[in-house]
C-alpha cells in the first residue's frame, strides 16, 4: 500500500476479532516505531504490552474513553518518562501515531485512548509493572478488526476539505 493510501484510510477500530495479536507484530511495531522523532533525540517513552483480559478490564476503566481496552485482545500501553520535560506529550503523540500506521500496515485494527486524569496514568503504569517517573497515560486498543454492529453510529464520518482547514499566509506587499 503506498504511503498516502495507507494514511488516508488509517480508521479507529473499536470491535476486534477475539484472536491473540502475535507478539512478533508487535514487536516489529515498536521496532518500527523506534525511529520516531523527539525533542533532542531523547525518546521518552516505553511500551508495555498487555495480553491478559483481567489487567486489559482493569485499565479500560481508568479513562472516560478507556472501554474498548477491555474488548481489544491487547492494549499496548504507551508510558512516558514524566521527567524527561514539557514537550514529552507531543513526542508520545508522534510515536503513538507510528504505531497506528505501523499496525495498520499488519491488517491490525487500533485504536488510541487517553488514561486521564493523572491519577488514571500513574494507576495504568503501575498496573503494567512500571511505577514513577513513568506514566501511562495514553494506550493503544490493537487487534484484528471485527465487523461493526449494523446501526448508525454517533461518531461523525468522513473529513473536512483542506479549503477548511487551510489558509496560505501572504504577508502584505511593501
Amino acid at each position: 500500500m503506498d504511503d498516502d493510501r495507507l494514511i488516508g484510510s488509517l480508521r479507529a477500530t473499536r470491535f476486534f476479532r477475539d484472536e491473540p495479536v502475535a507478539r512478533a507484530d508487535i514487536e516489529a511495531m515498536v521496532d518500527v516505531a523506534r525511529w520516531t522523532g523527539s525533542a533532542r533525540n531523547r525518546q521518552p517513552w516505553c511500551f508495555v504490552a498487555v495480553h491478559d483480559r483481567q489487567t486489559r478490564e482493569a485499565l479500560s476503566r481508568l479513562g472516560r474513553y478507556a472501554g474498548v481496552l477491555a474488548v481489544a485482545p491487547v492494549a499496548l500501553l504507551l508510558l512516558s518518562d514524566t521527567e524527561a520535560g514539557e514537550d514529552t506529550e507531543f513526542d508520545i503523540g508522534r510515536v503513538c501515531q507510528s504505531l497506528l500506521l505501523a499496525a495498520h500496515a499488519r491488517a491490525l485494527g487500533s485504536c488510541p485512548v487517553t488514561l486521564y486524569p493523572a491519577a488514571n496514568a500513574d494507576a495504568a503504569a503501575r498496573l503494567a509493572g512500571r511505577p514513577a517517573p513513568w506514566r501511562a497515560g495514553h494506550a493503544i486498543a490493537l487487534g484484528r478488526p471485527a465487523a461493526a454492529p449494523g446501526g448508525r453510529s454517533a461518531i461523525p464520518t468522513g473529513r473536512k476539505p483542506v479549503a477548511e482547514l487551510l489558509t496560505h499566509f501572504e504577508p502584505p506587499a511593501r
